[in-house]
């Protein structure tokens, strides 16, 4: 609960507060007045409900059917003049996420809060987390591929990081749940979004960077994306970062005043003898470590997340049993077909992670290699070139274009794009179980492998904005093997 005088105040010491329009309704008595609920969705009010107009599609007639349900004010950047108390504000994101903040309990002060950034790995480095926390803790998780609030039940999250409000909702459930620690996924568009605005990490992990996410509805240049990239780091007591990624030398001058480590070949806490399963550490974490992830990319995701967890109570014994321990649904996932062949299921998106997951196959696999890929749709367009490029690189691949969250564009449109990048002749199969089914008769013997790339553990596809029905790149290849 919180009143509506904590609420004024909240934004004032914010300098966000810029007035109350009361359409007649507002009186001296009002500041008395408690919210027991708040909400940005307007099917979800009621008489005691402090209501965010938030978003680019917000529309008058979501407030108008508000206030025939009973709601009595609303926050917003302007007035939509329909008879209620307008609390106008200069940024309503940020008024919703400290707002949320007191309304649940500063929740954020009863938690350990670990966080992870970079265009790829941040959902293998939180399970690495959660797995080495678990050993000697309660943690919660916030992931894109699993959220667990109770450390015993798990369900899929819509974004990477939720809406402030939500975010502070699922963080008192996890306080009243006693939980000890809570490890989140923070993503730049977090950042640019004001989901995040206000909140204090205990320590934040940057694990690596490479243009992405760069779009009209996104960042506009990479220049942006990685500012907000950063934004992290600036909201973190404690800082951990990964030497090796690119623009490291900008990171390092911007942050080695505040407590940190850094982890690569430019710091003392490298990666040794390095095999399949298993590699060795030195520096604080030094000693040999087993791993089922394999790829040296997974390894130093192992060694970001370790170095956290260190910082946040962890003991050595923890982190050797919580690494050994990770697998990650959707990344790096195999199977193994009728002939020997094998079948590699991973969530890589963008042109490095996709280089990365090549570069692992082709280590372990020396036979015929067909790749599964897509791009999705309305996001993220720099891709598709970023694939051509790649594929470009590894002239023996066999490519089938597929669909992969086509959302509001025509996913063979999509398919013709990324084909246009690429210097030889490649099969589009837009329907992605047929392009699954198609490429598994391809192979041949235990050398060969299909890989398929993008989807990772998700079971639906994004079309026209909407969740659609679809199995699953695992449960599909499981049909055909």
């Amino acid at each position: 609960m919180i009143t509506l005088k904590k609420t004024l105040s909240i934004l004032k010491d914010d300098g966000n507060f810029r007035e109350i329009i009361d359409a007649d309704h507002y009186q001296n008595d009002y500041p008395d007045f408690t919210f027991s609920h708040i909400s940005y969705d307007s099917r979800d009010v009621s008489d005691s409900t402090l209501f965010f107009a938030k978003g680019l599609n917000f529309k008058r007639e979501f407030l108008t059917a508000a206030v025939q349900e009973g709601l009595p004010f609303y926050v917003a950047q302007r007035d939509y003049q329909v008879g209620i108390p307008a609390i106008i504000v200069n940024d309503v994101k940020t008024a919703m996420s400290l707002i949320a903040m007191a309304f649940y309990g500063n929740p954020q002060e009863k938690l350990k809060l670990l966080a992870f950034t970079g265009t790829k790995g941040k959902t293998t480095a939180a399970y690495f987390a959660y797995n080495i926390l678990k050993q000697s803790h309660r943690p919660a998780m916030l992931s894109t591929m699993n959220t667990t609030l109770d450390g015993r039940t798990f369900f899929k999250s819509k974004l990477t990081t939720p809406e402030s409000l939500d975010l502070f909702k699922m963080m008192a459930q996890a306080v009243d749940n006693e939980m000890t620690h809570l490890i989140m996924e923070v993503s730049s568009q977090a950042y640019l979004t004001r989901r995040v605005y206000g909140l204090t990490f205990d320590v934040g992990v940057f694990l690596n960077i490479s243009p992405d996410h760069i779009g009209p509805i996104e960042h506009p240049t990479f220049e942006d994306y990685f500012y907000h990239k950063r934004l992290l780091l600036e909201n973190s007591r404690y800082v951990v970062v990964n030497s090796q990624m690119d623009h490291f030398e900008l990171i390092k001058a911007q942050f080695a005043h505040k407590p940190h480590d850094f982890y690569g070949r430019q710091s003392s806490n490298q990666i040794e003898n390095a095999q399949a399963f298993s590699f060795d550490l030195t520096g604080k974490l030094k000693g040999h470590y087993d791993i089922q992830l394999i790829g040296s990319f997974n390894q130093e995701n192992a060694l970001a997340a370790g170095l956290a967890c260190l910082q946040l109570g962890a003991s050595p014994l923890d982190i050797q049993k919580g690494i050994a321990q990770t697998r990650v649904p959707g990344r790096m996932e195999v199977l193994t077909q009728g002939n020997g062949a094998k079948v590699f299921v991973d969530y890589a998106h963008n042109g490095d992670s996709l280089e990365k997951l090549l570069s692992v196959v082709e280590e372990h696999q020396k036979g015929k290699l067909i790749l599964i890929l897509g791009a999705p749709g309305n996001k993220g367009e720099s891709r598709r070139k970023d694939f051509g490029r790649i594929i470009n690189q590894h002239p023996d691949l066999t490519v089938i274009l597929t669909a992969d969250d086509p959302n509001r564009e025509d996913p063979f449109a999509i398919c013709q794009e990324i084909a246009g990048y690429i210097k030889r002749p490649v099969e589009i199969i837009a329907d992605r179980e047929e392009a699954i089914q198609q490429a598994m008769t391809l192979t041949e013997s235990e050398r060969d492998a299909v890989i398929i790339a993008g989807k990772g553990a998700d079971a639906f596809q994004i079309v026209n904005g909407q969740r659609s029905d679809y199995a699953g790149d695992i449960e599909i290849a499981k049909t055909y093997l």
